[in-house]
């Protein structure tokens, strides 16, 4: 595995583990652990979820399986870096600390590595960071962070975070769509991030599949042996202080975007990709699922 840098300079590793629509079904339970437990096994040390996933269902999912796999000696609790996020609706001051308590339950943990604001919404942003803040001195979380923020919306945080933030509690991330079909964040977002140290955190890198079967991609991909879905991986994996979050419940899946770390591209290789999949000649608004 590659590791990246907090701007604490804690590392991260590049990839991780999205379980967005996990924990929907109870029918599905059993199967959604025992995908979660093969990903610990096979070696993903991140994982990334959400309240909003099935309401607390995905965290639960993702509780069950740590659980097991630490009383099967498959791993100590501080070699998996866990994520997850706040609903907008509940990031008051108070409301951010009690959601937080909420998903610590669910997922049978005493600490989160990271917790992020979902998106923006009605409650003020110095009430949300007041809130984080005070859960990282209180140690119910190692880091905070946000999602789907673009760069209007980090810079107004960032001023908010200076005026009331302790040493140690400032934004760690920004979790955002970006892919080879959703560059937009390259044109501003990315290069206010990198100049910070603040690695951006990319939610659907393979756009969910849908570029499973792109020609290019294939193509390039052949003689490795890997498929378009890796090679797409691949790419957003190679650029500068970025992580990614694809989510994979088969096993397969799991190995297929593990192996995408390792794979390298060559500058002819990514001139045809920029060919296929333009970077973005102005700014535009942020993707999102």
């Amino acid at each position: 595995m590659r590791y990246l840098e907090l701007p604490d300079g804690t590392p991260l590793p590049v990839l991780g583990l999205g379980t967005w629509r996990m924990g929907e079904s109870h029918a599905d339970r059993s199967a959604e652990v025992a995908a979660v437990r093969t990903a610990i096994q096979l070696g993903y040390r991140l994982i990334d979820t959400a309240e909003m996933y099935g309401e607390g269902g995905a965290e639960e999912v993702i509780g069950q399986a740590l659980a097991q796999a630490i009383h099967a000696g498959e791993l100590q609790r501080d070699e998996l870096f866990v994520v997850s996020k706040v609903y907008p609706h509940n990031a008051s001051r108070r409301g951010t600390v009690a959601a937080c308590e909420h998903s610590l339950q669910r997922l049978g943990l005493d600490r989160i590595d990271l917790y992020l604001l979902h998106w923006r919404a009605e409650h003020a942003l110095r009430d949300t960071v007041e809130a984080m803040q005070a859960l990282c001195t209180a140690g119910k979380i190692r880091f905070w962070g946000v999602s789907n923020f673009d760069v209007e919306d980090m810079d107004e945080l960032a001023a908010v975070a200076d005026d009331d933030g302790a040493a140690g509690c400032g934004c760690a991330t920004n979790q955002v769509y970006y892919s080879l079909n959703e560059r937009g964040s390259e044109f501003a977002l990315l290069p206010w991030m990198r100049q910070r140290g603040m690695p951006l955190m990319a939610y659907s890198p393979i756009d969910q599949g849908r570029i499973a079967k792109d020609p290019l991609l294939a193509t390039i991909g052949a003689p490795r042996g890997a498929t378009a879905a890796q090679v797409a991986l691949a790419w957003v994996l190679a650029q500068p202080g970025v992580t990614a979050i694809p989510k994979a419940a088969k096993a397969q899946h799991l190995r297929d975007n593990l192996a995408a770390v390792d794979l390298s591209l060559t500058a002819e290789e990514r001139l045809q990709i920029d060919q296929r999949f333009p970077p973005p000649g102005f700014k535009s608004p942020l993707a999102s699922t």
